[in-house]
């Protein structure tokens, strides 16, 4: 099911097509939530419902993200209010900008590890899995 997302709709900051930013709980064996694009928002626990998982967005296309993104500080709160059993740090490491990568390379891929550290602070009751490229987990279900 779609849930509420906290995001600017559109693509490119001029650009003039517009769509909700949402998120997603999948629901099969286990429930997930794939926060897409979002910040942290009032009501959040509350709209996304209890899940086992949540998949959320640490970083992004440069080193400084706004209020309507989580970095890896507020996705660690994010945790603190959905209370999953796993979480998964995503959206890091991917897209840079051009030349950045001389630049500034630790910030393309310190998101996830400050993750896990700021997560084992705040939410330590949540199983944190900074995967690479290609890797799963399987998530222990309580039910």
């Amino acid at each position: 099911r779609a849930v509420p997302a906290l995001h600017d709709g559109r693509r490119l900051p001029v650009g003039r097509h517009r769509s909700p930013a949402l998120g997603y709980v999948v629901e099969g064996e286990a429930r997930t939530y794939f926060a897409g694009d979002t910040g942290l928002f009032d009501g959040m626990e509350k709209e996304v419902g209890p899940v086992d998982a949540a998949l959320l967005p640490v970083g992004g296309w440069g080193p400084y993200l706004g209020a309507e993104h989580l970095d890896a500080g507020r996705a660690a709160e994010a945790l603190t209010r959905l209370a999953p059993r796993t979480a998964v740090p995503v959206h890091y490491g991917t897209y840079w900008p051009f030349g950045m990568d001389a630049v500034r390379p630790h910030e393309f891929h310190t998101p996830g590890d400050e993750f896990v550290r700021l997560s084992a602070l705040r939410a330590p009751g949540v199983a944190v899995h900074r995967l690479g490229h290609g890797e799963s987990v399987r998530v222990e279900v309580a039910r």
